[in-house]
């Protein structure tokens, strides 16, 4: 795509521009390179207002004939599936292989989805008194929308929009500013699956956008997946407006390292977690918890791992590391590095300053690991979101729980042991609502919820599984009784 490409909206089955021309520049992170504008106020109200008119005939589809154009969804991301891949990478960043896995997570949400007229099923029960019948339905709740990060621009948005208009939602997203290119090829094939018009819709933009859609009082929920400042931001505003909210927020993720631990699988699974997507996503590992003599191994052989990592431009092949997503973040990060080593931290790898050959424009952040960052750092409790690992050390299992739930985060910890009484205690007693055992990324299926607790979520139904249904429906509770003597009458 050239500069001059301007991102449109997608507006009851067509493009539309938007009304206001100021727009952000989106450029790939491994080169710099202006790819195209993406405005900053898209058409909330034309939005909505196309989710709302298709609303009533669409709720009134059986959800057998609902889901077919989700099951040619599927049919059209399998078939565009390198082609989406390679826009995710040129945008983001990530390595290619990254981005076919996130593809395939998002097109899983899509296939399970299908499954709604099993899972969207009520509950009945007979005689709950003398004639008289119980039963409960559940029915969709109208216009709703997603909000979703930069971080993955095809999966985030597919934990969402399969399941709610599934459930007979009409759909507003609201992609990333940084990385809407993926969502207009989505949006493509969207138009090409047999939904009607108005049912699915994409709208871009900043803050102002989100504001609206927190507001408009025809939209009836809201779903966010970002940082925790505006995930809070996010939910008290949509709550003040009487919407449902699920709103994933940040996260600080530990791996506790056993004595015991097969070393060479736990580094380099720690490697691939913590370094993976150059460390940009919820799951990634931020700080390894080393239980005694543990402490040993583990340092030298992740900074072995670590430092021979191939960093480049993702569409590379070799390229196991990409770049961070803009020149900003790059400077963020790097002087989070430097703070923490300020703190105490020793650096046994640093990536400040990494120039790539051939692609000097890149915002490239080389792997980092800090040991020894102290309690008191500002890092313990930062979402660097970058490829940094912290490394501190533990004397038992039970010292590295009390670490983790002295962090405010809850979205994932895991454990790597061949002591399967150490991992009980860890799954039990971990605070977080994803835990892994020998896993680097804890990242459920699509058929389970995507938890989290404490300041990594806010709200009270997860993205997936059976709690979008929950999330996507209302229940209705129906009770009947039909006297013999009325029906005389008739």
């Amino acid at each position: 795509m050239s500069a001059q490409y301007e991102v449109l909206d997608y507006i009851g089955g067509e493009w539309r521009k938007p009304p206001n021309a100021e727009g952000v520049e989106v450029r790939n992170p491994a080169t710099g390179d202006v790819l195209a504008r993406s405005p900053m106020a898209g058409s909330v109200s034309e939005a909505v207002a196309a989710a709302s008119a298709a609303f009533p005939e669409w709720r009134a589809v059986p959800p057998a004939e609902r889901i077919q154009p989700l099951f040619r969804l599927k049919q059209l991301l399998d078939e565009n599936f390198d082609a989406i891949a390679r826009v995710i990478t040129t945008e983001n960043g990530k390595t290619l292989d990254e981005a076919r896995a996130e593809l395939r997570r998002g097109i899983e949400n899509v296939e399970t989805a299908c499954g709604i007229p099993l899972m969207m099923q009520g509950d009945n029960l007979e005689n709950v008194a003398r004639g008289i019948d119980e039963l409960m339905f559940r029915q969709p709740l109208g216009v709703v929308t997603a909000i979703t990060p930069f971080n993955f621009p095809a999966m985030i948005p597919l934990w969402f929009l399969p399941y709610a208009v599934a459930c007979g939602n009409t759909f507003v997203l609201k992609p990333s500013e940084r990385v809407p290119l993926s969502i207009v090829h989505i949006m493509e094939l969207i138009g090409q699956a047999g939904f009607p018009p108005g049912v699915v819709n994409a709208v871009n933009g900043g803050k102002p956008v989100v504001d609206a859609l927190l507001e408009h009082r025809d939209v009836k929920a809201v779903s966010f997946v970002g940082s925790t400042p505006v995930a809070r931001y996010i939910y008290a505003q949509a709550a003040a407006h009487g919407k449902r909210v699920q709103c994933q927020g940040g996260a600080k993720n530990h791996v506790v390292v056993m004595p015991d631990a097969d070393r060479e699988t736990t580094s380099r699974i720690v490697a691939d977690s913590a370094f993976g997507c150059a460390g940009q996503r919820c799951l990634a590992v931020s700080v390894a918890v080393t239980v005694g003599e543990s402490r040993d191994w583990f340092c030298s052989s992740i900074r072995d791992l670590a430092a021979s990592l191939k960093v480049g431009n993702g569409l590379e092949t070799g390229v196991q590391m990409g770049p961070v997503i803009t020149a900003q973040s790059r400077e963020r990060i790097e002087a989070l590095i430097a703070k923490g080593a300020g703190q105490g931290a020793q650096a046994l790898l640093d990536g400040r300053g990494l120039s790539v050959p051939g692609y000097e424009g890149g915002s490239f952040v080389g792997p980092t690991i800090l040991d020894g960052v102290p309690a008191a750092s500002e890092l313990t409790g930062t979402e660097i979101f970058g490829p940094v690992l912290s490394v501190v050390h533990a004397g038992s299992v039970e010292e590295a729980i009390r670490l983790i739930s002295d962090c405010e985060y809850g979205n994932a910890a895991s454990i790597f042991t061949s002591d399967g009484a150490a991992a009980r205690k860890f799954r039990h007693e971990a605070p977080t609502g994803n835990v892994g055992v020998n896993i680097g990324v804890a990242a459920p299926m699509a058929y389970f919820p995507f938890s989290g607790w404490r300041a990594s979520f806010l709200g009270a139904l997860h993205a997936q599984g059976k709690d979008a249904i929950e999330f996507y429906t209302d229940k209705k509770v129906v009770i009947e009784r039909w006297p013999k003597e009325w029906s005389r009458r008739f």
